[in-house]
């Protein structure tokens, strides 16, 4: 019974856990998913405004400038990066930037979702899941 509870809770533990570098993956993915010369050219953005874009995309080059910021909260670099680029764009090129390239969803919410799709211990939580029903019948 110990080692069924504990089993539960390891596998439970690994079912959400998103490991530092998939969060710095999708901070990587969040700049080259996109053709920022096409946003700006989409947008009409101004030279000051693309110089900042490219700035901030260009802010943590590598894995180890951006562990030093988020190491402690590697989910804040999506509401970062996205109050920034609102701020750079202003509200209306923000909503129109939203809509063309997250399908009108928040971008925080579109990196978000990925989270909690760690597929490497999917199928174990269907084992657990039964297995806890299985036990719960077996002791009424």
């Amino acid at each position: 019974m110990k080692k069924l509870l504990l089993m539960a809770m390891l596998v439970g533990t690994f079912g959400f856990t998103y490991a530092q570098s998939d969060y710095y993956n999708d901070y990587r993915r969040s700049i080259t998913d996109v053709n920022w010369q096409n946003v700006v050219v989409d947008l009409v953005l101004t030279t000051v405004q693309a110089n900042q874009i490219y700035a901030l995309n260009d802010r943590y080059r590598d894995y180890d400038s951006w562990n030093r910021v988020y190491v402690r909260n590697p989910d804040g670099w999506r509401t970062e990066r996205y109050a920034e680029l609102e701020r750079i764009l202003g509200n209306d090129k923000y909503l129109k930037f939203k809509n063309k390239y997250y399908k009108g969803q928040n971008p925080v919410a579109y990196y978000n979702k990925n989270k909690n799709k760690d597929k490497r211990y999917k199928h174990m939580d269907k084992k657990v899941k039964v297995h806890k029903v299985k036990q719960g019948k077996g002791h009424h």
